[in-house]
């Protein structure tokens, strides 16, 4: 897996500031992506031990309230896969910080039958709280939407929508 950015304090996805990664890879190439650069998978650098410790070290800080995952589209199975060992030690270091991910396929997408389903999507569902979730269309766009860019994307509680077995919304 490859990344093209990392943003030790961001508070513009995900409430309270966070550490933002931005994956390499997507294949839904939304029109009016504001990052298409990030559509190839091998943009970037290489997501590497040093680059995973990197991330843990700025998530250390009390007044970071978490991590959120951007791209490209981090619901790649190949990127799936890649953050598997980030979140564990994230989760496993610091329970408490909350896991955002941005992504153009659907939450149903990561469920077995779906378009991004993968031996690892469960697990990787598992160590999220907030998925926003939808491809960015820009005839809908909606700049006074809070963290989404279009009004067709879900802000969803994923903890809430496991356990509840339908859609919850973490915020409308």
């Amino acid at each position: 897996m490859n990344y093209a950015e990392i943003k030790p304090y961001s508070i513009e996805n995900g409430t309270g500031v966070r550490v933002s990664l931005f994956v390499s890879g997507c294949n839904n190439r939304c029109k009016g992506c504001f990052n298409p650069e990030t559509w190839d998978f091998a943009y970037g650098k290489p997501f590497t031990k040093e680059t995973e410790e990197e991330i843990l070290k700025d998530l250390e800080p009390s007044y970071i309230a978490g991590l959120t995952l951007l791209g490209g589209d981090p619901g790649e199975p190949q990127n799936q896969r890649g953050l598997l060992p980030l979140l564990r030690a994230m989760k496993e270091r610091m329970p408490e910080k909350t896991v955002w991910a941005y992504s153009g396929y659907h939450y149903e997408d990561f469920l077995p039958e779906g378009r991004v389903y993968c031996e690892d999507s469960e697990e990787f569902l598992g160590y999220l709280d907030v998925l926003v979730d939808g491809p960015f269309l820009l005839e809908q766009k909606d700049i006074t939407l809070k963290f989404r860019g279009s009004k067709n994307q879900r802000v969803i509680d994923v903890k809430a929508t496991g356990e509840k077995g339908e859609i919850v919304l973490a915020m409308e």
